[in-house]
């Protein structure tokens, strides 16, 4: 299974921006360790500052992409850091990979219903199969488990 790790802006700091919220840990120090507890899963990241890159990397993985640029993905774990609350635009294109199959899982190092009122909304999340929030890095093993525990959800999907 691929699986698409999608970290917008400012991710590219972890373990150097508010230690305090974000954590002492890198991105890129953690994703060996969780490449080796998914051995099974083809894990590949991807992060940007910059919110065309996020769309493209998107489109990629939903199949939309040039041909030869990327093989398309089973699932996306998007972080998109403050673009969640502000970008109309990805929260489309997270409705659209969603509407033609992806599952989308948003997740979330802090716990944003503790933090800024701003930091309240998301323009992805109605759109993703699920959110996972303040659990630091941990956030993406929980979303990963997920994918490997049960067959995705529709978005949408009310017990």
């Amino acid at each position: 299974m691929n699986i698409l790790l999608l970290n917008g802006p400012n991710l590219n700091l972890l373990g150097r921006r508010e230690p305090h919220i974000y954590g002492t840990r890198s991105f890129e120090d953690f994703l060996p360790e969780l490449q080796a507890d998914f051995p099974d899963l083809t894990l590949t990241s991807f992060q940007s500052n910059h919110e065309g890159a996020l769309l493209d990397r998107l489109h990629a993985a939903a199949g939309w992409g040039e041909a030869g640029t990327e093989a398309a993905s089973q699932a996306v774990v998007l972080n998109a850091g403050g673009f969640t609350h502000t970008s109309v635009a990805l929260g489309d294109a997270v409705a659209a990979a969603a509407g033609a199959g992806l599952p989308v899982i948003e997740v979330h190092l802090s716990n944003l219903a503790g933090r800024e009122d701003f930091r309240h909304q998301s323009f992805i999340g109605k759109h993703c199969v699920g959110s996972i929030a303040g659990f630091g890095l941990e956030s993406y093993r929980l979303a990963l488990h997920y994918l490997l525990s049960q067959r995705p959800r529709p978005v949408g999907f009310r017990r």
